[in-house]
């Protein structure tokens, strides 16, 4: 009953994503400041130690928090507005296709760099901690899915980044 709850979801959250919705179901997932992104993990061994390889592995990129603590942050790498959450899902954009999704980690209800969203291991939901909202980041593109994100005038949904694959990994960009 969950999962077929979650496909509606999904469906209703791609609906709105391709336009479908009237004016005042618009989603606008570009709320968040445009701020640069690039995270190379392009190195099949830093593929293999910081990317995501199972459905809802997920990890969080914060440059200014060096998180992962372990991760090789460069001169040139960028994790957007609020840090970067690397997911792996289903790409909203082609059926049946399993591949890692990228999304910045703000609200982008509350709108500030600190206020980020978090992983909720029961179902792979995004959560922000402060206003509630539930985002999906496994099938729907990071759309809301409940709280003040989707019962707004306006529906404000995670915004997306680019996995790109490189040489055995990825290179996250905007």
């Amino acid at each position: 009953m969950k999962t077929l709850s979650r496909i509606i979801s999904a469906a209703a959250a791609l609906a709105v994503l391709s336009g479908a919705g009237a004016c005042s179901n618009e989603l606008d997932d570009t709320r968040i400041p445009a701020f640069n992104v690039q995270i190379n993990l392009a190195n099949p061994g830093l593929w293999n130690i910081y990317g995501v390889h199972g459905y809802g592995d997920n990890v969080s990129f914060i440059r200014d928090q060096r998180t992962p603590a372990s991760f090789p942050f460069t001169e040139t790498t960028y994790t957007g507005y609020g840090g970067v959450l690397l997911i792996m899902g289903m790409n909203p954009f082609e059926a049946g296709a399993v591949t890692p999704l990228a999304y910045d980690l703000s609200c982008p209800v509350e709108c500030q760099p600190s206020i980020r969203v978090y992983i909720d291991p029961a179902n792979y939901d995004a959560v922000c901690p402060v206003c509630g909202s539930h985002y999906d980041v496994t099938m729907a593109a990071g759309a809301p899915i409940s709280g003040p994100a989707l019962t707004g005038s306006v529906k404000y949904g995670l915004q997306r980044y680019n996995a790109w694959p490189q040489n055995g990994g990825y290179m996250i960009t905007r």
